[in-house]
């Protein structure tokens, strides 16, 4: 798929969530990460939601009050990192409300931002490639795309040799599994599972 016809499908994917995504509250995502193996993760990496995408404010919250470690995106130049959260917050280069300064912390789990994907695990993302670059060299953290259920497609998406794909899809109707296909991936899947405790 050529860089023209991406820029289309994103441009559509947008209109789409949009255009479906209104009136939906993070709670019936924050009630699906709940009752899913994930929020038992001591530490979780959570985009700060804004605009359209699938809401993580009401998510944060409970985990917090779970009791669990959140860390948050802070973008400088070409790189992401994981920084705790709370912490005191500014507005990035995107517009979108990062933490000020703060060191790069390893997570357990990544809920990714997204804006379609399709069963493999395959991610349309926004272009920049940040989540691409900071799940490629953390190979142990579990990646699991968050959405709306309207965001999953059945038909394949086009992926380049450094996309990284979704491990599992977390949408308001459940989990999907996306990893199997992947015995590398599986694998990594199935010691988190083995290694939770309450």
């Amino acid at each position: 798929m050529s860089d023209t016809e991406k820029r289309a499908l994103r441009a559509r994917a947008k209109a789409l969530r949009a255009e479906r995504a209104g009136g939906q509250t993070g709670e019936a995502l924050a009630d699906a990460l709940v009752s899913s193996p994930f929020c038992k993760a001591p530490s979780l990496f959570v985009y700060l939601s804004a605009g359209t995408e699938a809401d993580t404010h009401a998510l944060i919250l409970r985990l917090l009050a779970a009791g669990r470690r959140v860390c948050v995106p802070r973008v400088q130049g070409r790189e992401m990192s994981a920084v705790a959260y709370p912490c005191e917050l500014e507005r990035g280069s995107f517009g979108i409300l990062q933490p000020a300064r703060g060191a790069d912390e390893p997570c357990a789990v990544a809920l990714v931002p997204l804006l379609l994907a399709d069963g493999r695990g395959t991610r349309l993302g926004y272009g920049g490639g940040y989540y691409d670059r900071y799940l490629a060299s953390r190979p142990e953290t579990v990646r699991v795309g968050l959405c709306h259920a309207f965001q999953v497609t059945e038909t394949p998406l086009p992926a380049e040799a450094h996309d990284v794909r979704m491990d599992f899809l977390l949408t308001e109707r459940g989990v999907r599994i996306c990893a199997a296909a992947d015995p590398a991936r599986a694998k990594i899947c199935a010691n988190y599972f083995e290694n939770l405790t309450d």
